[in-house]
């Protein structure tokens, strides 16, 4: 029963994968036309550590191929029209081109993130994870996440999920979301960060049911219409 059940959710998830990519719903920013057939298809093992690598990374300075290890207190980067999937315990990454992300620990466990430069789409575990980007704190716990990193602002969507965004200045805000209610473009401001309504963009539900499948779970909008309706 148990193996019939794993088998539905399989061929539920990759019906739904299909969809999403003969919508287009991947866009032009999401994954390249190998990864999104292997994702359709199921290929992806959940191979510990560089998942899946197209182009150049470093971890630690050291170029990386896949399957070298990645800890929760490490810092992976990717160079130019690269990308990969990184995943440590149980939570997954997506890494685009020229993103810098390091990682700190508590007692073994993945705490803290400092992305530098980039954009980054994550899922997380059931646990509290702070994440810094520029002089934003964003705190969240199990929930699906897209950080853009760009020089004038933050771009940050909580893809599903509950978060505390918090920068000099402004007043703690709580975020929660279903399915992308609320992309954030953050700035600072003359007296206080700010975090202004912004568009969706630059990441899809096909992305994030692929880092989900890797750490052996399923996000919640599984099911739902392809997001936004429009694509």
């Amino acid at each position: 029963m148990i193996q019939n059940a794993s088998i539905s959710r399989l061929l539920q998830r990759r019906k739904f994968i299909l969809q999403l990519v003969a919508s287009g719903s991947l866009g032009a920013a999401g994954l390249s036309g190998v990864m999104s057939r292997a994702l359709a298809k199921g290929d992806l093992p959940a191979i510990p550590g560089v998942n899946r690598l197209e182009g150049r990374a470093t971890v630690n300075g050291r170029e990386a191929k896949v399957g070298t290890p990645v800890g929760p207190k490490d810092r992976v980067t990717t160079g130019a029209g690269s990308q990969a999937v990184i995943v440590i315990q149980d939570d997954a990454f997506l890494l685009r081109s020229n993103t810098s992300i390091e990682f700190a620990e508590t007692r073994g466990v993945l705490s803290r993130i400092l992305i530098e430069a980039g954009s980054v789409l994550s899922v997380f575990g059931k646990k509290p994870v702070q994440v810094r980007a520029q002089r934003a704190t964003i705190g969240i716990r199990g929930t699906g996440a897209y950080v853009e990193v760009l020089p004038s602002e933050v771009y940050f969507c909580l893809c599903y999920g509950e978060a505390d965004l918090d920068g000099p200045g402004m007043s703690t805000k709580r975020i929660v979301t279903r399915h992308h209610e609320e992309p954030l473009l953050i700035r600072d401001g003359a007296t206080a960060m700010r975090a202004d309504p912004g568009p969706f963009r630059n990441h899809s539900d096909a992305e994030l049911v692929l880092l989900e499948s890797l750490v052996g779970r399923e996000p919640p909008f599984q099911g739902l219409a392809p997001y936004p309706a429009s694509r």
